[in-house]
């Protein structure tokens, strides 16, 4: 794949305009928002937690966070992405602070957080494992890696194709979630999968493919 964080970026910040009009992304619905909010504090310390929020996009998930009184960092390839997450958290009154910077390696220094979230963002990631190594990293003795993850097509819905060189992705299908913990295991002191398929209420209506929360401790 040629120069596949270029690729990348130009890709989502193309998307940054309709982001937010699915129901998951956006959390327009006044339920969806409520359930995501929900699985947040379930998952989540209690406030204020230092959360970085990598591949954070347009900033729903971080809105949420920064909402229940913790101090949201938000880390995005997209410029767009970027622009639209900081508007976001300025229109509600929230604070927030994001970067422009690859989530695989974010432009955080040696800060670090006690929590570090990601959400849909390890099938887009040329070198995964490599990310989960530096995530890990970030994250304060005792602290948490929240990912929310599945298995879906590399677009992310049908007839929309990602960038040229998808197929080299190591998990452009996403992952499962045995896979992904065999993965995160040897990084962390314990882990648990929650499974989010069947609660309908967070994507916005029913889905058919594998979606979870992998939440370990380090």
């Amino acid at each position: 794949m040629t120069n596949p964080t270029a690729a990348i970026a130009a890709y989502w910040d193309a998307a940054a305009p309709d982001f937010d009009d699915e129901p998951d992304h956006g959390l327009k619905a006044a339920d969806t928002r409520a359930a995501w909010a929900d699985r947040l504090s379930a998952w989540l310390p209690s406030a204020p937690a230092d959360v970085l929020d990598v591949g954070c996009g347009t900033g729903s998930l971080s809105e949420l966070i920064a909402e229940a009184g913790h101090r949201v960092t938000g880390v995005d390839l997209a410029p767009r992405m970027v622009e639209q997450a900081r508007a976001k958290l300025t229109a509600a009154g929230l604070q927030g602070r994001f970067l422009v910077g690859d989530a695989a390696a974010p432009p955080t220094g040696q800060e670090k957080f006690d929590v570090l979230l990601s959400r849909h963002l390890a099938w887009t990631l040329p070198d995964p494992h490599a990310a989960l190594n530096e995530w890990t990293g970030r994250i304060r003795p005792g602290g948490l890696l929240v990912l929310l993850e599945g298995r879906w097509r590399e677009a992310g819905q049908s007839g929309v194709p990602y960038v040229a060189g998808a197929d080299d992705l190591p998990w452009h299908r996403g992952i499962a979630a045995e896979d992904l913990a065999e993965a995160v295991r040897p990084l962390v002191s314990d882990l648990r999968i929650e499974p989010l398929s069947a609660d309908a209420v967070l994507w916005g209506g029913p889905v058919t493919d594998e979606r979870y929360a992998l939440i370990a401790r380090i």
